[in-house]
């Protein structure tokens, strides 16, 4: 099919964990110094707001950094976790509803030798911080629009069966307490799989 972009009503939805799982198989794609490079979501983690501990915005909590996910969906929300990985969350909800999906992986399609560059020689996308990394994503991207910036999510056909999307506990949120055993991490079960389809 002909690649479809995201509508904004797709990233307005109330259900953060639907659209967690919807976004396994769509494309992000970069228009980043000037290169274009595109990778198929294989794994995401759904961050539920307010009353998610495992979340930025747990308990209403707004600072410089979070502000952006009270935005309304289709914002794009990166921030840097340990000084050193830039990692790419999708704003979803309504404004004010600080709801966010984090990207976890990708299965790289075009730009392919950009991305291996900006990677090091390396093409290994299947964490957070190197997904981001290869697409060219840095916090200086925080708070653009996925509809007319320059990060896009688009439809380009791949199907994902439901028998192979996974689910369980999203990772490194043990501070969460019980929250931390949310079902609220999806991915792909064969992710090579998605470039047959």
């Amino acid at each position: 099919m002909k690649p479809r972009r995201i509508p904004r009503s797709f990233f307005m939805r109330s259900s953060v964990t639907t659209i967690a799982r919807e976004l396994l198989g769509k494309v992000i794609v970069s228009g980043i110094d000037d290169v274009r490079t595109a990778g198929i979501i294989t794994e995401t983690e759904a961050y539920a707001g307010v009353g998610d501990r495992a979340s930025h915005a747990h308990g209403g909590r707004r600072t410089e950094r979070t502000e952006v996910m009270y935005a309304r969906g289709g914002t794009v929300y990166v921030y840097l976790c340990y000084g050193i990985h830039h990692l790419f969350n999708v704003v979803t909800n309504k404004e004010d509803v600080p709801h966010a999906v984090l990207v976890r992986g990708i299965v790289p399609i075009a730009g392919l030798d950009r991305m291996k560059e900006r990677r090091g020689g390396r093409m290994t996308t299947d964490g957070p911080g190197t997904a981001a990394q290869a697409l060219g994503i840095h916090v200086r991207h925080s708070g653009s629009d996925l509809i007319d910036g320059p990060i896009r999510i688009e439809d380009h056909g791949h199907q994902v069966p439901d028998a192979d999307i996974k689910v369980g506990p999203r990772i490194g949120v043990d501070y969460a307490g019980d929250d931390a055993a949310l079902p609220y991490r999806f991915w792909v079960g064969r992710p090579d799989a998605l470039l047959s389809r």
